[in-house]
């Protein structure tokens, strides 16, 4: 090839390119001028002030329509998220109740450990006994204190309906406990089970 087919070639090879780019500009031209009224279903009147109003008058239908549709949008995320948050509130609810169901279950078996925990041993057997009876019962309390289980003070404490039920006792006059006869457990701030007391006036 002599230098001057080379320089030919070269000289395509520019022409070519100008050509792409002015084809390119021209579409980007195309793109960034406005949009053609019939691809938006619109026929313009020759007259410019008619155009202007008909215009006018679309634009504002499409805000009117925008608005309706923003304000479904707000009442539809509204309704969604009022579900989310009975749903998060009714699986808190059915966890509660189901813990509830089964520690109430419990009870029974926690009075018996605290019976057998008031009995005074008589032989280093029984000591080492009840020593891992109370090992156990420290164990559960402490797995059912992670639940917001605990048990609701009673022995010198003021009388409190909500969380004592009296069985013996009283007089006119502020009360106390003054006997607990069967403990009372709350659970993540509910009353379970009421204590069992005995109650006195208060000096």
């Amino acid at each position: 090839m002599n230098v001057e087919d080379n320089g030919n070639e070269i000289d395509e090879q520019a022409a070519e390119s100008a050509g792409d780019d002015a084809a390119l500009a021209e579409v980007v031209d195309e793109q960034a001028g406005a949009p053609d009224p019939g691809a938006l279903g619109l026929e313009l009147p020759d007259d410019p002030a008619e155009a202007q109003e008909l215009l006018l008058r679309e634009l504002a239908e499409a805000r009117q329509e925008a608005g309706e549709y923003l304000e479904t949008l707000q009442r539809v995320a509204a309704d969604f998220d009022n579900y989310r948050k009975r749903v998060e509130r009714d699986h808190g609810e059915n966890v509660r109740r189901a813990s509830e169901r089964i520690i109430s279950q419990l009870l029974p078996s926690l009075d018996n450990l605290d019976a057998a925990l008031a009995y005074e041993p008589q032989t280093p057997a029984e000591e080492k006994i009840l020593e891992g009876m109370a090992g156990t019962r420290s164990a559960l309390l402490e797995t059912l204190a992670k639940e917001g289980f605990e048990p609701i003070p009673a022995v010198g404490e003021r009388f409190d309906p909500a969380v004592h039920e009296a069985v013996a006792g009283g007089g006119d006059g502020e009360l106390r406990v003054s006997q607990e006869l069967r403990r009372g457990y709350l659970l993540q701030g509910r009353v379970i089970r009421p204590t069992l007391v005995m109650v006195e006036v208060i000096d």
